[in-house]
């Protein structure tokens, strides 16, 4: 390759002359070559990759001196691993497939089962400090954005447990840092009209497409962000771009990664229209436009950055380019309060608004006209942010202990948290959610101990919700636990195989709707223990009964009992 001779200075220094794989283009006379390879002693790469670093080893930490046991959520996750059907789940596999390949490679730990959590919380913050460099910020605004993301109960709180949430969070992103490049790479001609020549953001076209496919094979939520990203497109010049085919090729590509999903509710029947009913008439009938408000301002001081990057995204001039994520990030607030979601369905719009916020709060910290003061508006925004991630930080990760948990939440004036059915905690719902399971599986390995071994060979143990069932069958192996049955959501659609049913111990079922399949129903106890006061309800006391001589074997009665 020949070398270029780089425009001496003006000050005199004799041209230097440098390969030109390892120059920068110089955008004044009078500024020296700068090698390409010196970049990575740049303070805005060294930040990036210490907050990765940081992000990374906090929720590991966290994971592994967590007085916690794994969430009801991961134990169905776990459980669709081990039932995976790709092409014929009633929810997205994609969770699914990581959670088996996490077993196979790494076990079942704590510490291992959300270790792609704790991967993907790191990459998102990582990515809302690249987007502030792509919206022109330096180190300082960068720093900022990280921060925000690090410090927020809400991503430390998805980014500590095995949950679809995180992965949705980290897909949406993704597209968004697409949609960041089509604005940036588009041709200048595109934003007047369309052009026959291939542009150069045909690859962030695809990379958008990519992130909506992933999103699919995670969480169906991912059609807010596909339709928010279509409004964007539609109220900027963008949409001339659409008489491109690189827009289409990356809705070809979605649909092509996604395919499993749709396929999987074409085969059983659109489960997720029943689900997303049951979801209304349990949980969100209760969430109305000032509770999704009201849920976002929890996020604290960062939400002001995130207000202020939504004005900059869509008023400032230097920001026409990326005019589009503006409006996108808009219309999925809109589509969520207008939908009464709940208000933690709009976090993955925050990293990109953070990036977005922070570079405008550095303009406008540069406009001040002192040194001193402009110190102090930093040190202010960083330390704000901060101090009150600290406050909050046993609220994002498992920590302390549920007593003092319970405390610390009254100590700072809260007086319980409501449940997603409308009752009441003394501890975070999902904190509560992570208690009790392998006393409860003891207590049922106790009861399958006192039964005779002719009964004990034939006897499955039937769940009456998808948390019971999830956690008899993760403690169950080194218990030698019967197979475990349960028609609840997903487990309804495993099956129970060809199990016998002759003699069944049934689990949290209450013993009259029991005895509408067997002759004879016996109760073997009562599932209580030290812990009982800070679990949900329905897991307070937990009925076990013996069922025998059914009327129907479970194959026959089953399909009544699709929920």
């Amino acid at each position: 390759m020949p070398d270029r001779l780089a425009t001496p200075p003006r000050t005199g220094y004799a041209p230097v002359i440098t390969p030109a794989r390892y120059t920068r283009p110089i955008v004044a006379d009078d500024e020296p070559p700068y090698p390409i390879r010196a970049r990575w002693r740049n303070p805005v790469w060294i930040g990036l990759v210490v907050a990765g670093v940081v992000t990374f080893v906090v929720h590991m930490v966290a994971n592994l001196v967590s007085p916690y046991g794994p969430h009801r959520d991961e134990l169905l996750y776990l459980a669709m691993g081990r039932h995976l059907r790709f092409w014929e789940m009633d929810f997205p596999p994609g969770i699914a497939v990581v959670a088996e390949l996490t077993r196979g490679l790494i076990g079942a730990s704590l510490p291992a089962i959300r270790l792609s959590s704790a991967l993907a919380a790191t990459a998102l913050v990582m990515l809302a400090y690249g987007l502030a460099r792509l919206f022109g910020g330096r180190g300082r605004a960068c720093a900022l954005a990280g921060l925000a993301v690090l410090a927020s109960p809400l991503f430390l709180r998805t980014g500590t447990l095995f949950q679809p949430v995180v992965f949705d969070q980290l897909w949406w992103t993704l597209g968004f840092v697409a949609l960041v490049r089509i604005g940036t790479l588009a041709p200048r001609g595109s934003m007047r009209r369309p052009r026959a020549t291939p542009a150069p953001d045909r690859v962030a076209w695809l990379g958008l497409g990519a992130a909506v496919g992933l999103g699919l094979l995670t969480k169906f939520s991912i059609a807010f962000f596909a339709v928010a990203v279509l409004v964007g497109v539609l109220a900027t010049p963008l949409r001339r771009r659409l008489a491109t085919p690189w827009p289409w090729a990356a809705v070809a590509l979605a649909l092509t990664i996604g395919a499993a999903s749709l396929v999987g509710q074409i085969r059983l029947g659109w489960p997720v229209v029943g689900q997303l009913f049951d979801l209304r008439a349990t949980q969100l009938e209760r969430v109305g436009p000032i509770e999704f408000v009201a849920g976002q301002l929890l996020l604290g001081p960062a939400f002001a950055l995130a207000v202020l990057g939504a004005w900059h995204l869509l008023r400032a001039e230097d920001a026409e380019r990326w005019r589009a994520v503006g409006w996108a990030c808009v219309t999925a607030f809109v589509l969520l309060l207008v939908l009464r979601g709940k208000p933690y369905y709009l976090g993955p719009v925050y990293p990109v608004l953070f990036a977005a916020g922070a570079v405008a709060f550095e303009r406008r910290v540069l406009r001040l006209p002192r040194l001193s003061m402009r110190r102090i508006a930093r040190g202010a925004a960083y330390a704000v942010i901060a101090a009150y991630g600290a406050v909050t930080l046993p609220f994002g990760l498992p920590i302390l202990a549920p007593a003092s948990m319970a405390r610390y939440a009254s100590a700072l004036g809260g007086t319980g948290t409501t449940t997603n059915t409308g009752g009441r905690l003394a501890l975070p719902q999902d904190y509560a959610d992570m208690l009790g399971w392998p006393e409860q599986a003891a207590r049922v390995d106790a009861i399958v101990n006192t039964l005779p071994p002719a009964k004990r060979t034939d006897v499955v143990l039937l769940a009456g919700n998808y948390g019971e069932a999830g956690a008899l069958e993760y403690y169950g192996p080194p218990l030698d636990l019967p197979p475990v049955v349960s028609p609840a959501g997903s487990f309804w659609f495993f099956g129970p195989g060809d199990l016998p049913g002759t003699t069944t111990i049934a689990v949290g079922i209450p013993l009259q709707q029991l005895r509408r399949y067997f002759r004879r129903v016996t109760p073997m106890g009562r599932i209580r223990h030290e812990l009982t006061r800070w679990v949900v309800d329905e897991e307070r006391d937990v009925v076990v009964a013996l069922c025998e001589e059914p009327y129907q074997t479970l194959q026959d009665v089953w399909p009544n009992l699709r929920p």
